[in-house]
């Protein structure tokens, strides 16, 4: 008779089958995991909470992409424009066009918050809670107090003002340092488990640096993180694996993105955005290295020294120093990121983020290592050097925090004031149904402006960005007073001696100054109306008026009204100044 055998599992003999998981025993066993991401946030948003409603306004001209993609007019910065890749953050972009489909951004107030300010900001509290998530995740395991380790990492990040203001800023941070603590962890979870070697750790850590270059040019070194800590355990034995496990992982990067290269390329005509054209972007050297000691001074040396101590002895000591190893590549990857890009004018080390929450899990999970190795003796020792070292830290930190509060960077709100308004008003005063504005600051004035605005630091604007990279500033005037004629200039800061416009002969012939701010190095600044438009002198008074009763307030209060919104909704067309705090 033959017998049909159904194989059954069978129970270890060595130690007895584990009792199922009661909804209460799994209760306490998560809890202190979501009280210590809780509180982490929290700390985190409180940080945040002092900017404000504050917007950078290179954030809006995303914003104003999102508008014109979710409203079927294509990649472009205003209606009626041409297609340009005025943005570098097409992943950032996809969710902000997501959240004005869904009616969560863009179409009014939540609570009396303008969803311009609010879903964003979600948006980066969000990834924030990613981030953490993230970091439990990794410290579950390799110590038993896991959700100690994740809210230091996140008291950590709350501490860094430059971490907080450039999450919350309305830019890509805040994913851009997800993306980058997800190859991290996964990478160092994979070493743990003995999984590196595996086609589907590789196609993840690919999928992800791919989204990384997506949210950011720089993003794409990351796709070194694989292969560098594949070659950081790499044994004779295992290099036919390893070089094989090396080409998924690439060909998983190029895929997804060699997709959107192509795209890119069908639809502009470049292999590059159109913003890395326009800010000259220069290959690496060497001394780009001494960058690193701007972010050492930043956060304070003495505090860094501490946690490299504790890394360092971890990396010695404890049992799962090879994964710590592994954690230390994007890291560095990071860092060189960092120190490769050109400076930045809008301060406070905006593309840094990554480093600060990748140095933050590094470091607290590299402390509980070494705390984990040493006698009792070493542990006090190295805590009071941890404590000191981040009191030290922390009233620098604090003072950095409050500097940017009294003079944050130019918000999008005082740029849709300030230009997008204001030359309405003009425009409105003059009688015209149309007209051109070359300006620079296109973020708020995108979202705002009914006038056709041509883009001064040649974001938008593919044959000015050529100019300005080839350095070629007499070409640009030509172009400004020989073929764009605009109706409209406004000129002031860095851009007078930048590309002489505001001082070339060609502006007093061809236009009345409406009106005029200090020069800046012997160059003129202020707004320019074209005298062809001007019909009499009784306008020009009008115009002159106005700006006198208007701009000079929204100047005199530039640093205060960031911290408010500027009004429910920002519509082309809009001339109401918003005075609302």
């Amino acid at each position: 008779m033959t017998q049909t055998l159904t194989a059954q599992p069978v129970a270890s003999q060595d130690k007895p089958e584990a009792p199922a998981e009661t909804g209460s025993g799994r209760l306490r066993r998560i809890a202190p995991a979501v009280l210590a991401i809780l509180a982490g946030l929290a700390l985190i948003a409180w940080r945040a909470s002092i900017y404000g409603n504050w917007i950078v306004d290179d954030a809006a001209i995303t914003f104003a992409y999102a508008r014109d993609v979710a409203e079927g007019l294509g990649p472009v910065v205003a209606p009626g424009s041409a297609p340009v890749e005025g943005f570098s953050n097409p992943t950032w972009l996809v969710l902000l066009v997501l959240g004005r489909l869904l009616g969560l951004f863009d179409h009014g107030t939540w609570f009396g918050i303008p969803d311009y300010v609010l879903f964003p900001k979600l948006l980066g509290l969000l990834c924030c809670a990613g981030i953490l998530v993230l970091c439990h995740h990794a410290a579950r395991a390799v110590t038993k107090r896991p959700w100690l380790a994740t809210f230091l990492a996140g008291a950590a990040m709350a501490a860094i003002p430059s971490f907080v203001i450039w999450s919350f800023s309305g830019l890509e941070n805040s994913l851009y340092a997800l993306l980058a603590v997800g190859i991290a962890v996964l990478l160092f979870r994979a070493t743990i488990e003995g999984r590196l070697l595996t086609a589907r750790v590789g196609i993840i850590a690919g999928v992800l640096a791919a989204l990384a270059a997506l949210t950011r040019p720089d993003g794409a070194i990351y796709a070194g993180a694989y292969p560098l800590a594949v070659l950081v355990h790499l044994h004779r034995e295992t290099l036919a694996l390893s070089v094989r496990k090396i080409l998924v992982s690439v060909a998983a990067f190029i895929v997804p993105f060699g997709l959107y290269l192509l795209w890119r390329y069908l639809e502009f005509g470049k292999l590059l955005p159109n913003t890395s054209v326009a800010k000259s972007q220069s290959f690496p050297a060497l001394t780009d290295l001494n960058r690193v000691g701007e972010l050492l001074d930043y956060v304070g040396p003495a505090l860094v020294l501490a946690a490299l101590v504790g890394i360092g002895f971890a990396l010695a000591k404890c049992p799962w120093r090879a994964a710590l190893g592994t954690l230390l590549v994007p890291l560095t990857l990071a860092v060189l990121a960092y120190v490769v890009i050109e400076p930045d004018w809008m301060g406070q080390f905006r593309f840094a983020t990554p480093v600060w929450a990748l140095l933050a899990i590094t470091g607290t999970l590299g402390v509980f290592g070494a705390l984990a190795q040493c006698r009792p003796r070493g542990q006090v020792m190295l805590s009071l050097g941890l404590a000191a070292s981040a009191a030290a830290s922390g009233a620098g930190l604090m003072a950095q925090a409050h500097q940017f509060r009294s003079e944050p960077t130019l918000s999008m709100c005082y740029v849709a004031d300030r230009i997008g308004r204001t030359f309405n008003a003009y425009a409105d005063m003059l009688g015209l149904k149309g007209g051109t504005l070359f300006a620079p600051d296109l973020g708020g004035s995108s979202l705002t402006s009914r006038l056709h605005i041509v883009d001064m630091a040649g974001l938008a604007e593919p044959h000015i960005a050529e100019l300005i990279n080839h350095g070629d500033m007499p070409g640009l005037r030509d172009y400004v007073f020989n073929q764009i004629k605009p109706t409209f200039i406004h000129s002031r800061g860095p851009w007078g001696p930048g590309n002489k416009v505001s001082s070339d002969p060609r502006i007093a012939r061809d236009y009345y100054p409406v009106i005029s701010y200090p020069p800046q190095e012997d160059k003129p600044a202020g707004d320019w109306v074209r005298k062809d438009v001007v019909p009499d002198q009784a306008i020009l008074t009008k115009l002159r008026q106005y700006a006198d009763r208007t701009v000079h307030e929204m100047d005199a209060k530039q640093f205060e009204w960031p911290l408010r919104h500027c009004d429910d909704t920002m519509r082309r067309g809009q001339t109401t100044v918003n005075k609302a705090f």
